[in-house]
């Protein structure tokens, strides 16, 4: 890494590449090289397995065109990345972790989370316990207290009713086929039905963009998720059309990650990414910025002005063994 260190410093208008662009650049490289002299191929194998075949990849990676997103203030530019390298590589990553351990049905689910509103000056910081059979729930009260009792919000991952047990259950009856998994996710009653607002006409989404969601829902809960099943869980996400990716994109904690975003024909004031960790591709975060004005009552003056952030950032996620344990 040093010398592609040396090289950002003389060309420093060229983001450093991450594993997402030198690995499969390395071999694109190598692959063309074979098939216009099989001789010289072979040696760039070898090459390529100390290491130095990296810097020559350097020379042929072309990022996409800088992305302008409103709102979005970073020392890091915002990079367009290849989604298809991308996934393969966090795919790749994924496959090769170890296996979680299944938590008791009386341990605890422990996350830590920050929450930085739209045009706040100050972050939240959230700390749930939840039972892994979901009979509990515990967070401290505004006066400093832990308070433990009966199952409420904290079990309520974007409107979904299942306990962390029956959550896990489901997740894990998944296939590691990616198409396989992508049709059995889509064609679940469960997400198909989703949360019902009381008034408010029920409306289900594409199948594409239920996917998407799900996944990403997954993702973000992985705790326990065995390393197949994450490893087709992204290269199910890349079966989607309108899956983007950009580097550069920060979490409520600051830090600059990979942003996941689909693109649809739907016309939305704002745009959500998941962050995810550019070297373990972890779940980080989202960050939701407002890509043009949007009103909520009054008409003259916007509630949510072009350029509003709304990002969070989970920096804690563990099983322990009662609440108000951390890890």
């Amino acid at each position: 890494m040093d010398d592609l260190r040396t090289l950002r410093a003389w060309r420093a208008e060229v983001p450093e590449p991450g594993p997402e662009w030198v690995v499969p650049e390395r071999r694109r490289l190598l692959t063309r090289m074979r098939e216009r002299r099989r001789t010289l191929g072979r040696r760039l194998l070898v090459v390529g397995a100390l290491g130095t075949a990296a810097a020559l990849a350097v020379v042929v990676l072309r990022p996409q065109p800088q992305v302008e997103v409103p709102g979005i203030v970073s020392t890091a530019p915002i990079v367009r990345l290849d989604s298809g390298v991308v996934l393969a590589r966090a795919a790749e990553v994924a496959g090769g972790r170890e296996s979680a351990q299944v938590p008791l049905p009386t341990q605890w689910h422990y996350t830590r989370t920050l929450d930085k509103q739209p045009n706040a000056d100050t972050t939240k910081t959230v700390e749930q316990w939840l039972r892994y059979d979901g009979r509990q729930a515990a967070s401290y009260d505004e006066n400093g207290d832990l308070s433990v009792g009966p199952e409420g919000d904290p079990r309520d991952p974007g409107d979904d009713d299942l306990s962390p047990q029956q959550y896990d259950a489901k997740l894990r009856a998944l296939p590691t086929d990616p198409v396989k998994l992508l049709a059995k996710i889509t064609a679940d009653p469960h997400w198909i039905r989703g949360a019902r607002e009381k008034g408010v006409p029920h409306r289900v989404p594409p199948a594409a963009i239920r996917g998407y969601h799900v996944i990403m829902l997954y993702l973000s809960r992985y705790g326990s998720m065995p390393p197949r099943l994450e490893s087709a869980m992204f290269r199910a996400l890349a079966l989607i059309p309108g899956v983007r990716i950009e580097q550069g994109v920060r979490d409520a904690a600051g830090r600059a990650g990979l942003g996941v975003w689909l693109e649809t024909d739907e016309d939305r004031p704002s745009r959500r990414y998941t962050v995810l960790d550019p070297v373990t591709y972890r779940y980080w975060g989202t960050r939701t910025v407002w890509l043009r004005d949007e009103f909520l009552g009054r008409k003259d003056v916007p509630a949510l002005p072009k350029g509003s952030v709304w990002s969070t950032a989970l920096v804690a996620s563990t099983i322990v063994d009662r609440p108000g344990d951390r890890g």
